[in-house]
């Protein structure tokens, strides 16, 4: 699963650890995430997207192998 999750904290210049802590989640899941290591819950994957004021789908996107 690809994301923007990267871009979205910088246009609102937070860093991992403060999204991390806005969605309750450790700072190192939220780099999981952004690398494409982890795919995060349909609760969480929503979470993020609500703090960058987004749909999931403008932030999260499946990939073919998915």
């Amino acid at each position: 699963m690809k994301n923007n999750i990267r871009v979205e904290r910088a246009i609102l210049n937070i860093s991992q650890a403060e999204l991390a802590e806005r969605v309750q989640v450790t700072r190192q899941t939220i780099n999981a995430i952004e690398l494409g290591k982890y795919s995060p819950s349909a609760v969480l994957a929503m979470k993020i997207a609500r703090v960058f004021g987004k749909k999931v789908e403008e932030v999260f996107e499946l990939e073919d192998t998915d």
